[in-house]
């Protein structure tokens, strides 16, 4: 194993993002009293040309105004290329509260676009004094994002999480869908006269969880589109649940229950992962580097992984 750990990510809840257009303010209240852990007030795709400006100022003054509690709060800025950019980061920085926890970054191709948006972040925060800085996640959409992940995934220290955005990934792709997320009716195999529907999106998760947990940095799994197929939404979280992500978006107010329960452990999981360290311990005070429970064999690895369920519980518990 390299002597470099692996850096542990954010200690922070990041179960379920719940977006909402920066245009439509009304929404604002109701997604501060959701159950979502981080909210996204958007400007980017939900937000017409014509109504960006208004739509920033709708979230300035939003961010000093309404009451968001412990979430965390992100406002999700336009692409680096278009002409928006630039003044939704000048606007949210120069004239917005300190309660703006996070921006986040669209469409990123390669670390150089995260140190673009870095640079104007820290020049605007040391002219107007800003004492908290800014964190950012991030969106990989493309697949120059994708093909670059790890660089992006290393590009600030302000990064505190990655997502996939499958829709626009898909078509710079040029994947043959309209959907957004979940299985794909012509992604399949077959055998022995049976159909058996596999995951198109799975590498890309893996590789942006295995990019994220080399850098310390949260993996998300992005939309899912169809929000009347609960069963869809909860079968792909579970997927990248499995896969070492921590969270999933919500792009509809019914998505974020459903959310919050895959990505919360069970009280069994809970229960089970503190016996295991517990057998650990025990094990390990006798000089034993492992030992056996409810018929498996444990050992370091385990503790590990039983860790990642105690600390999860433990930031739920608050």
């Amino acid at each position: 194993m390299s002597f470099r750990t692996q850096p542990l990510p954010p200690a922070r809840l990041n179960r379920c993002q719940l977006f909402g257009p920066g245009s439509r303010d009304s929404l604002f209240p109701k997604m501060a009293k959701s159950d979502a852990d981080v909210i996204n007030l958007d400007l980017e795709d939900s937000v017409a040309p014509d109504d960006k400006d208004q739509a920033r100022r709708n979230i300035v003054q939003a961010i000093g105004d309404v009451d968001w509690g412990d979430k965390t709060l992100s406002v999700r800025i336009n692409g680096l290329d278009t002409p928006y950019w630039y003044r939704d980061v000048v606007d949210l920085l120069e004239q917005a509260s300190d309660r703006l926890d996070q921006i986040m970054i669209p469409k990123a191709g390669n670390a150089s676009d995260i140190y673009a948006v870095d640079a104007l972040v820290t020049a605007v925060e040391k002219a107007k004094g800003r004492k908290k800085p800014i964190r950012f996640e991030v969106i990989i959409e493309s697949a120059a994002g994708i093909c670059h992940v790890e660089d992006i995934a290393a590009a600030s220290p302000r990064l505190d999480a990655i997502s996939l955005g499958a829709a626009d990934f898909a078509a710079s792709m040029g994947m043959a869908t309209t959907g957004i997320g979940g299985t794909q009716e012509n992604y399949y195999m077959h055998h022995a006269g049976q159909k058996y529907w596999s995951d198109p999106w799975h590498w890309a998760q893996a590789k942006i969880v295995a990019a994220c947990r080399t850098h310390g940095v949260l993996p998300v799994d992005g939309p899912f589109g169809d929000f009347s197929d609960s069963e869809g939404f909860r079968a792909q979280a579970l997927r990248s649940a499995t896969l070492g992500m921590v969270g999933k978006w919500a792009i509809h107010p019914s998505q974020v229950a459903l959310a919050n329960e895959v990505f919360s452990p069970s009280q069994a999981a809970v229960t089970e992962a503190r016996e295991i360290l517990a057998a650990m311990e025990e094990a390990t005070k006798s000089g034993a580097g492992a030992t056996v429970y409810k018929g498996r064999l444990v050992d370091i690895a385990s503790i590990k992984q039983a860790e990642v369920i105690v600390r999860q519980a433990e930031l739920i518990a608050g």
